[in-house]
C-alpha cells in the first residue's frame, strides 16, 4: 500500500520522550511558517496524480493560515542558502563541528527522515524510482512522498519493492531533473531561516545518499552546502551491540522495528512505509544512546565527505 500526502498529513507523529525532548527534540518549539509543497504521488493503482490548488496549514508550536500555490511539473530552483551564510568565512574547524559548537543549535537545525527506492543496486548507473521524506517536527505537510521516472532505464528489482516499469514510465510522472526542484523546495519549506538540515537514511552512506549525490551530479544540480548527512545505521549497530555485546544481532530496520515494537503504515522497502518507520526507530535510538543532538551533529557527513569517498573507492 502506498500511502498518499493527504493521509500522511493526518497521520500523529511520535514524539520523543521527555528526557530526548531536552536533548535533541527541543527544535519542535521553533516551527516557523511554511510555504507549503503538496507532491501527491502513486496509489495503489500506480497512477501518479499532480495537483494545483491553495491550501493552508497549521504547525507544531505555531499557528499559520500561510497559502501557498501546491506545485505541479517543473518549478524554479529557490535558493536555500541566504547569501550572508554562504560568504561568512569559518576559519576554524569543519561544518559539523563548529555547528555542534552552536548554542542556539535547536533553533538552526530541522533533521528530516528519508528513504527512496532504485531501479537496481549499481549507485551510478541505475535510477531513483521513488523518494520519501519526513520532518521529524511534524506539522502540517511535513511529508514528502512521489515516484520517480526513470526514463530508459528498466527496473530490475521490482520483487523488492513492488515497484513496476509500468508504475513510473509514464508521462505524469516526474523525472528526476524535474524532481529536483521540487524536493528542494520541499526541504526549503521545512528549513528555518539561516539554519540547516539534517537528512537521515539507513545505510545512508553506503546506499541512499550516494544515489542522490549521483542523481543530482547528473542532472547539473549540487546537494546545498547547508545540509548534513547522517547514516542511521551505525547508531542502529552500536545500540544493538550495547543490548546484546556477544551476539551480533541484525541492524536492519525490519529487525529494529520488532525490537522496540513499533508497527509499520503500509509495505515494507517502499520508500513511505519505511520513512515513517526510521522516523520512529530514530527516536528510539537518540533516547537509547543517550545522544544530543551536538552528538548527532558530530556524527553526520556531508555531501563532499560522501564524494569524496566514492571517487577513493572509484579508484581503488
Amino acid at each position: 500500500m502506498c500511502v498518499s500526502i493527504s493521509q500522511v498529513s493526518r497521520l500523529r507523529i511520535h514524539s520523543f520522550g521527555s528526557s530526548c525532548c531536552e536533548r535533541v527534540h527541543g527544535w519542535i518549539k521553533n516551527s516557523s511558517s511554511l510555504k507549503l509543497l503538496d507532491v501527491r504521488a502513486s496509489s495503489v493503482d500506480g497512477k501518479a496524480r499532480w495537483i494545483r490548488r491553495n491550501v493552508s496549514t497549521t504547525t507544531q508550536g505555531s499557528r499559520s493560515n500561510t497559502k501557498s500555490s501546491v506545485l505541479g511539473g517543473t518549478v524554479p530552483v529557490t535558493r536555500i542558502i541566504d547569501e550572508e551564510s554562504r560568504t561568512k568565512v569559518q576559519p576554524f574547524g569543519n561544518l559539523q563541528q563548529r555547528l555542534a559548537q552552536d548554542k542556539d543549535l535547536s533553533k538552526l537545525l530541522t533533521v528530516i527522515v528519508s528513504d527512496l527506492e532504485t531501479t537496481g543496486l549499481h549507485r551510478k548507473n541505475e535510477r531513483i524510482i521513488e523518494i520519501a521524506a519526513q520532518d521529524i517536527a511534524g506539522g502540517g505537510y511535513s511529508t514528502f512522498q512521489t515516484l520517480v521516472n526513470p526514463g530508459v532505464v528498466p527496473i530490475t528489482n521490482a520483487h523488492i519493492h513492488g515497484i513496476r516499469n509500468d508504475m513510473v514510465c509514464r508521462p505524469e510522472v516526474p523525472r528526476m531533473e524535474e524532481l529536483i526542484p521540487i524536493f528542494l523546495r520541499y526541504v526549503e519549506s521545512r528549513q528555518k531561516p539561516g539554519g540547516y538540515v539534517m537528512l537521515v537514511a539507513h545505510n545512508g552512506k553506503s546506499f541512499d545518499f550516494q544515489f542522490l549525490i549521483n542523481e543530482f551530479n547528473r542532472c547539473s544540480y549540487e546537494i546545498p552546502h547547508n545540509w548534513l548527512l547522517l547514516d542511521s545505521l551505525p547508531l542502529a549497530r552500536e545500540n544493538m551491540k550495547s543490548v546484546e555485546p556477544t551476539v551480533k544481532l541484525s541492524s536492519s530496520l525490519e529487525a529494529l522495528a520488532d525490537y522496540y515494537s513499533l508497527t509499520r503504515e503500509g509495505d515494507a522497502h517502499r520508500a513511505l512505509s519505511d520513512v515513517l518507520l526510521l522516523s520512529k526507530v530514530f527516536q528510539k535510538l537518540t533516547i537509547d544512546l543517550k545522544l544530543s543532538l551536538s552528538d548527532l551533529v558530530l556524527r553526520c557527513h556531508t555531501a563532499s565527505d560522501i564524494s569524496a569517498a566514492m571517487a577513493k573507492n572509484k579508484k581503488a
